[in-house]
C-alpha cells in the first residue's frame, strides 16, 4: 500500500474510490467501509484510497498509533492511504472547500465512503447531508454507513478504548475481528531479566492504549513467523525494600518473553496480540520470589499454548 503524507503531495489516481474517516482502531465498522470502498475499486478497475488524519482531530487517545493503522489498512487490501496532518491551518478549512478543494479537484474521487457519524471541516460543520448535497454538484458515488451497536452501545474507537483499559479483551476482539494488539518499538533494560535466565524485550508503545496491569498470554510475528510470548504490562516489577524508587521504576512498561526465540530485536518494531490474562502484577519481597513466580509464570503459559 502507499502511504501519502500531506495534501500537497497527493498525486492523480485512476478513477479513485475513497474510504473517508479517522479509523482509528480499524474496527469491524471501519472495516466494512475499507473493504467495501476497496471492493468497489476493484470492480470498475479504480483506485482504492483510504483518507485518514493524524494527529486525532478530537485530541483523544488514539486506540493505535498512525503506522499501527496504516498497517491495518493495508492489510484490508487498500491500494493507498492519504494522511492528511490535522494541523491549525487544516482545522480552520471549511467543510465546502474540503469536498471541492481536496476530494473532488486533489484526489478527484469517483465514490466516496463514509460512516454516517463522520464530521469534517471548521467546527465539524460538514457531514454526509452536505457530502450528499455536493454529490449532485460534482457527480461522485456516495455511499454512507449507519452506526454499528453492540448490547445497545455505538462500536466506536471510544467504547473500545474504553473495553481495553478494563481489560475487557474478549469484547474488544469481537468488535476488533482480531486480538487487541499493542505496537511498539524494543528498546533497551535493565537487563535483569536476561540474568535470571529469562531474558525479555523491552517495548516503548506507540500511542497505545494499553489493557491493564498484568501478565499476559501474548502472540507477536516476526520476519512472517508467528511466536508465543508471555507479557508483563505494569510498574516495573519492584522488591519490599527500604530504598527510594527512580521515576523510571514507577512508569508503566512493557516486558516480553518469547519462547523459541534467538536473536537482536533492539530498535525493531513488534506487535504484541493479546490473548489471556495470567494474573495481575504485583510486588515481591526478594529476588528468589520474583524469579520463582516467572518461572511458573512460563510454564503455565506453556502449556495454555499447548492446550488452547
Amino acid at each position: 500500500m502507499q502511504i501519502i503524507n500531506g495534501i500537497s503531495k497527493i498525486k492523480k489516481f485512476t478513477r479513485p474510490v475513497v474510504a473517508l474517516g479517522i479509523f482509528d482502531g480499524v474496527h469491524l465498522a471501519h472495516r466494512k467501509i475499507i473493504g467495501d470502498a476497496v471492493k468497489r475499486a476493484r470492480l470498475i478497475k479504480g483506485t482504492s484510497l483510504v483518507v485518514t488524519f493524524w494527529p486525532h482531530p478530537r485530541q483523544a487517545k488514539s486506540l493505535y498509533s498512525l503506522n499501527h493503522r496504516l498497517n491495518l489498512i493495508a492489510g484490508l487490501g487498500a491500494d493507498a492511504a492519504i494522511v492528511i496532518r490535522f494541523d491549525r491551518k487544516f482545522s480552520q478549512l471549511s467543510a465546502q472547500d474540503f469536498i471541492s478543494k481536496i476530494l473532488v479537484k486533489k484526489i478527484g474521487a469517483k465514490y466516496i465512503f463514509v460512516g454516517e457519524n463522520f464530521r469534517f471541516g471548521r467546527y465539524a460543520a460538514g457531514g454526509v447531508k452536505l457530502l450528499k448535497k455536493f454529490s449532485q454538484i460534482y457527480s461522485y458515488g456516495l455511499k454512507t454507513y449507519r452506526i454499528m451497536y453492540y448490547r445497545g452501545k455505538p462500536v466506536s474507537s471510544t467504547f473500545l478504548r474504553e473495553l481495553i483499559r478494563k481489560g475487557n479483551l474478549k469484547t474488544a476482539e469481537k468488535l476488533l475481528l482480531r486480538p487487541v494488539s499493542v505496537l511498539g518499538t524494543v528498546i533497551h533494560g535493565t537487563s535483569l531479566a536476561r540474568k535470571f535466565g529469562f531474558p525479555t524485550a523491552n517495548l516503548d508503545p506507540h500511542h497505545e492504549v494499553l489493557p491493564p496491569a498484568g501478565v499476559y498470554l501474548v502472540r507477536t510475528a516476526l520476519k512472517k513467523k508467528k511466536f508465543n510470548a508471555v507479557c508483563y504490562i505494569g510498574p516495573k516489577p519492584t522488591f519490599i525494600q527500604q530504598r527510594i524508587e527512580t521515576k523510571l521504576e514507577r512508569d508503566t512498561h512493557i516486558e516480553v518473553h518469547i519462547f523459541d526465540f534467538k536473536g537482536n530485536l533492539y530498535g525493531k518494531d513488534l506487535e504484541l496480540l493479546f490473548f489471556k490474562k495470567l494474573r495481575q502484577a504485583r510486588k515481591f519481597g526478594n529476588t528468589a520470589a520474583l524469579i520463582n513466580q516467572v518461572k511458573k509464570d512460563l510454564k503455565t503459559a506453556k502449556t495454555r499454548f499447548s492446550h488452547p
